[in-house]
């Protein structure tokens, strides 16, 4: 027998998203047209009526007949400005009289001053944050979108793997260009799918509106929790854990086995790339790889995941194992890079950070070996991270950095690039030892001298009141004044 969805031809749940989908798809294509890298004016008040009239056509069965002239007379005021001249004042206003009429027209209990503040926190601030969750259930309705939505995380992260290995890899960077349809992609960039997905966001409340009628009783937070949860698990589920774990594994191994052979054995690199500027190059990209890694792991491998296959324990070890080998790698990278182009304050905490990354993947392998919690993971990198700050918070970096700079400079005979004298002069009096060491072997350098006067004389001041004394300055000042027979330049 026919359900009454079908005898009426009305749509079912299943189909009424579906069209809610392709309407949102074009009102994407519409703002694509109007507004990417276009002047902004009378388009903003077209699709402003674009929009409108979409979501009253995916959402006829939560009109209010009885409040369309009250809609409509509210919609109808708020583009009379930006028609006007569209400007900051004129744009508020057809946002917020365009969410209110929403509002009026769709919500039964939208009434009095609140409507648009209620309709903006829905609309405008929880609503974006809605599109995944809600694309994902409507592609659970159907058996071949499931398939594809089993496969979709583990290619769309290996797609993202592979480009952060081209940024960070000039070997498998050649290797995507022989395979690149540049006459497909060429209108494509990075700045237009985040475009894209913006856009995306906030039309999709207007399409699929979902009004919150009442504060939640007391069983309300674990069914919303458990809605938000459902679609996450059934993506994320053992068999996809599993197949993304297998692909993830072996793109790593490539990029593991290119770095033993580039960056630690050496081999001749592609034409027009030195060995410092690959280093540079790769440093980055790779710990970004590494810590999107670590997050697939702690969201993706509970431990009930992780008991349901065998092979998910031995995969994640694995993979974890092989992101230690990067944030090596990268280590190694910023350190053929600091040979060169000698030290920073920022290549400093650059190389702290890795070391963090690296004791955070092994702290996920002791948390899935151990099945703790997640709330142990975060108290433990909270407690390492805080640890770490404070012995940074001891040690005289600025000095060590002075130091380092002028012993490894082309200055000192060595194999670095010449002395910056403004970044040694940024570095404060606690530079002043190393400054003049610098004087000593380039004695014919006026800036070099003309930066330790203007140091001693911030030095003498810091030292001459108790409310500047620092224990650190002391020690300065004791060394100044020790070594000022052997080292005050003539």
């Amino acid at each position: 027998m026919s359900s009454s969805a079908e005898l009426t031809g009305t749509p079912t749940a299943g189909q009424a998203k579906w069209l809610k989908f392709v309407c949102a798809l074009g009102l994407l294509w519409l703002a694509d047209i109007m507004f990417y890298n276009q002047p902004i004016g009378l388009c903003v008040v077209l699709f402003a009526i674009a929009l409108f009239a979409g979501c009253v056509l995916v959402n006829c069965d939560k009109i209010d007949s009885r409040r369309w002239i009250v809609a409509a007379g509210i919609f109808v005021a708020g583009l009379a400005p930006g028609l006007e001249a569209l400007d900051m004042l004129s744009f508020a206003i057809l946002v917020l009289t365009t969410i209110s009429a929403v509002a009026v027209l769709t919500d039964p209990t939208a009434a009095g001053p609140r409507v648009p503040l209620t309709a903006a926190r829905q609309l405008l601030l929880a609503g974006p944050f809605r599109l995944i969750a809600d694309t994902i259930a409507i592609l659970q309705t159907n058996v071949l979108t499931r398939f594809l939505l089993a496969w979709s995380i583990p290619l769309a992260l290996y797609a993202i793997f592979i480009f952060l290995f081209a940024a960070a890899n000039p070997v498998i960077e050649q290797w995507l260009n022989r395979f690149r349809p540049d006459h497909v992609v060429s209108d494509v960039s990075v700045a237009r799918v985040v475009f894209w997905l913006i856009a995306l966001s906030l039309i999709w409340p207007f399409m699929h509106l979902r009004w919150r009628q009442h504060k939640p009783g007391p069983a309300a937070p674990d069914a919303v929790a458990q809605d938000v949860r459902s679609p996450l698990d059934s993506v994320l589920g053992p068999q996809v854990i599993l197949r993304s774990l297998l692909m993830f594994n072996v793109l790593f191994a490539l990029q593991t086995v290119l770095d033993g052979l580039y960056l630690w054995g050496h081999l001749a690199l592609p034409d027009g790339m030195s060995y410092a500027a690959y280093a540079h190059r790769g440093a980055y990209p790779l710990i970004a790889t590494a810590l999107l890694a670590a997050a697939f792991v702690v969201v993706a491998i509970r431990p009930q995941a992780a008991d349901q296959s065998r092979l998910v324990r031995p995969l994640v070890y694995l993979w974890v194992g092989q992101n230690v080998m990067l944030v090596m790698s990268s280590i190694q990278r910023v350190h053929l890079y600091i040979e060169t182009y000698l030290l920073t304050g920022w290549r400093i905490a650059a190389l702290i950070w890795m070391a963090l990354v690296a004791v955070g993947l092994i702290l996920i392998v002791i948390r899935i070996a151990q099945d703790r919690p997640t709330r142990w993971l975060i108290h433990v990198n909270l407690v390492v991270l805080a640890a770490i700050l404070y012995g940074c918070s001891l040690v005289n970096f600025d000095k060590f950095i002075a130091d380092y700079n002028v012993a490894h400079s082309r200055e000192a005979g060595r194999g670095g690039v010449a002395l910056d004298h403004s970044y040694l002069a940024r570095l404060g009096p606690q530079a002043l030892p190393a400054i003049r060491r610098a004087m000593l072997l380039s004695p014919q350098a006026p800036e070099l001298a003309r930066i330790h006067g203007v140091l001693l004389a911030d030095q003498a001041r810091d030292m001459a009141s108790w409310r500047t004394w620092s224990f650190r300055g002391w020690r300065l000042q004791r060394d100044l004044d020790t070594h000022a027979a052997t080292q005050t330049p003539s």
